[in-house]
């Protein structure tokens, strides 16, 4: 089992409708066997004192991540819609952090930092400053999914000088190509990602 403290933050990366329910607008495959493995890790982390923070896509209806507006996805995740709320199992204080990413449009893969589609420009979200208030030091993340927020989430935060640990169980992937989810594993073992 993981081991939490009080120097440690949980982050559970966009547990939302549109990617972990099977009719949501970008489901992921096996998006709802991970919430009852978060839900786990959640309470394992508050028992021991540490921070939970969720991560959310919280889109406005046109930005150029969507393909309808020139990007790569389908329309998901738009701010306010029952797409962009979290899972209704998983199991997070209602008192929790979220912080909610691409909210003016930008790519929002990572709960750490944001892009602007257009210039390219990368902006930070409020995660790190929220894990700095607290003198973490180790973060460990789950949620979905394993070959985009996931990975950008864990790459990001070994970056800024995390000790970084992902629970390989509490993901699943897109694979829009056949085995992204395993190359994006490995392409975070490879940043300094522990998996556990």
């Amino acid at each position: 089992m993981t081991r939490y403290d009080e120097r440690t933050a949980l982050v559970v990366v966009d547990l939302q409708n549109d990617f972990a329910d099977p009719s949501g607008s970008l489901a992921v495959p096996g998006g709802e066997a991970v919430v009852p493995l978060v839900n786990a890790a959640v309470r394992e982390a508050a028992e021991s004192g540490a921070m939970i923070v969720a991560t959310q896509d919280w889109h406005p209806e046109s930005t150029p991540h969507f393909a309808k507006d020139g990007g790569v996805w389908p329309v998901h995740c738009v701010g306010g819609t029952w797409g962009a709320e979290l899972h209704p199992a998983f199991a997070l204080r209602a008192d929790a952090p979220r912080v909610r990413k691409g909210t003016n449009g930008e790519d929002g893969y990572s709960g750490f930092r944001m892009r602007d589609p257009e210039t390219g420009r990368e902006m930070p979200t409020e995660l790190e400053d929220l894990l700095r208030e607290v003198d973490i030091e180790r973060v460990v993340v789950c949620g979905l999914a394993t070959d985009y927020c996931v990975k950008a989430t864990a790459i990001d935060a070994v970056q800024l000088g995390f000790d970084v640990m992902v629970l390989a169980e509490a993901v699943a992937a897109v694979n829009l190509e056949p085995g992204d989810g395993d190359r994006a594993l490995a392409e975070m073992v490879e940043a300094g990602v522990e998996l556990a």
